[in-house]
């Protein structure tokens, strides 16, 4: 959104807008300042999450594997029941199929993987304090 547009939309004045942004990104509360690609229209209709168990030893290396899979967007060390969290895009059921059986399951060290396919999201924004 443009800053004339967020001005009119939260009734203040466009440059009041800018010097808040300014000091934001000065005070590095906000990072960056980017788009959001629609997954959907661009053929990727199919988003899964997979936790993976492995062999530490392995780590880097898996790591370094993983974003060598075409669909692969994001990696999560986490606690809990699996080491690390894949998220994954594909265009089809099928095409997810071979991301995780072709893919994952090639790299040396990973000892077990369970998928998640992503049927429907919902989502709200986060509830930062505006005094910031």
């Amino acid at each position: 959104m443009s800053i004339p547009k967020l001005s009119e939309k939260i009734k203040v004045n466009p440059s009041v807008v800018y010097s808040r942004i300014k000091r934001l990104t000065k005070r590095k509360l906000i990072e960056r300042f980017t788009i959001v690609v629609n997954d959907k229209e661009l053929g990727y209709g199919v988003k899964a999450l997979t936790g993976l168990n492995m062999d530490s030893k392995y780590r880097d290396n898996i790591i370094d594997e993983l974003f060598k899979i075409k669909g692969v967007r994001e990696i999560s060390e986490v606690t809990g029941r699996f080491d690390i969290i894949v998220t994954m895009y594909a265009q089809s059921l099928a095409d997810m199929h071979k991301l995780i059986s072709e893919g994952i399951g090639r790299i040396q060290g990973v000892l077990a993987s369970e998928s998640f396919i992503e049927m429907k999201r919902r989502t709200k924004a986060m509830p930062y304090n505006h005094q910031a």
